[in-house]
């Protein structure tokens, strides 16, 4: 075990290229997999409502943005830095869609537009100055100060969404929104992990490590998505809604 400090990059060839990182590829390709899997499942559970529809283009951005960066990993010899980008910015955009969901069944329907335009606002915000920072701090010598910002805005945005309206729903809505919260200290220890560069093996180290934490959030995710789902179907058979 490693702590503070990465283990070197394993290196491998694969038609003729010379790779770096296939753990980090295996990683990210596995959460795509799993989140265009939840994106079908959320897709069939699917009223009509916005709630289901931006859950489910959650996952599909979230995967995306995972699986370009298992390919800024696995080409780092031959994109550098600027490889990771894109999926920093994506990481941006897939926790809007989470604030959209949620805002989406507030329980006081004339204060969702003030909470979208918030929502909006942090993620022009974000994009900007993750922006600024890619153009103008240099990032070859310590490539983490890219994901300052798109680790920000998450704790800030899911923080608030997951955290706060998952434990306001639970009461106010369904009882399965307690698993959104329950996500939430889920991922805390991301920030020691990544942070304190906890690394276990070098074929399961930190960002490994983080992508077993984030499959559990996305799968404590489809639990509420599930029963809410079911909830509403009864309440419309009940005629209730």
């Amino acid at each position: 075990m490693l702590i503070g400090e990465d283990f070197p990059k394993i290196e491998f060839s694969w038609f003729g290229l010379d790779l770096v990182e296939p753990n980090a590829l295996i990683g990210d390709t596995l959460i795509l997999f799993v989140a265009l899997f939840l994106a079908r499942k959320t897709q069939k559970l699917s009223n009509g409502s916005s709630f289901f529809k931006y859950w489910m283009w959650f996952y599909i951005i979230f995967g995306l943005g995972f699986f370009a960066g298992g390919l800024g990993h696995a080409f780092f010899n031959y994109w550098g830095v600027p490889g990771k980008y894109a999926s920093w910015l994506i990481g941006i955009v897939s926790a809007f869609f989470i604030e959209l969901a949620m805002i989406s069944i507030y329980p006081v329907v004339g204060r969702r537009h003030v909470f979208n335009r918030l929502a909006f606002g942090k993620l022009v915000l974000a994009l900007t100055v993750e922006i600024i920072v890619l153009a103008t701090v240099d990032l070859t010598i310590e490539p983490a100060k890219g994901l300052i910002v798109p680790t920000i805005s998450s704790v800030i945005g899911l923080g608030i969404i997951l955290g706060g309206l998952g434990y306001y729903y639970q009461k106010k809505i369904h009882p399965s929104f307690k698993y959104l919260w329950i996500s939430t200290l889920v991922l805390i220890p991301n920030t020691a992990i990544q942070g304190m560069k906890i690394n276990i093996h070098p074929w399961f180290d930190r960002n490994d490590f983080s992508h077993v934490l984030l499959i559990t959030g996305c799968f404590l995710y489809m639990i509420t998505i599930q029963r809410y789902a079911k909830f509403l179907a009864k309440e419309k058979i009940n005629g209730r809604s």
